[in-house]
């Protein structure tokens, strides 16, 4: 009998292991993380939860974007996407053409939204548009 539990037991914490290692590579949060290392874009967010910021990481620099809740002509949406950067020295690899491609990603995910950019962000995009 105690060799039937013990068998029970091992089972169990075999399932369990495998089942938090599959809970570990499915992770978004890792994802994130892994697109940040390699430079690459990624964008991280839970749509049904308009309180939740968004991250979205590209060409090594990592932004926040946080949603604003308004009224369009049909229903309540996201109306306002405020983003800005984590690190501003994580900026130097990123072009005027770069920050189009965010806006047109965060555009695609929320069509009714207008998107403003925080400083240095800002400051470097009405720069470039004056030069």
């Amino acid at each position: 009998m105690i060799i039937i539990l013990f068998r029970l037991v091992i089972l169990a914490a075999m399932v369990l292991i495998a089942y938090s290692v599959i809970r570990f590579f499915l992770d978004p949060k890792r994802k994130l993380e892994k697109a940040y290392d390699h430079k690459d874009y990624y964008f991280f967010d839970d749509p049904s939860n308009v309180r939740k910021n968004f991250l979205l990481t590209y060409k090594g620099a990592l932004f926040e974007g946080e949603k604003y809740l308004g009224t369009t002509d049909h229903s309540f949406d996201i109306i306002t996407i405020s983003v800005g950067v984590k690190n501003a020295s994580e900026l130097y690899l990123l072009e005027k053409e770069d920050f189009y491609f965010l806006e047109k990603e965060m555009d695609l995910r929320y069509p009714s939204a207008k998107i403003e950019w925080k400083s240095p962000v800002k400051e470097f995009l009405r720069h470039r548009e004056n030069s």
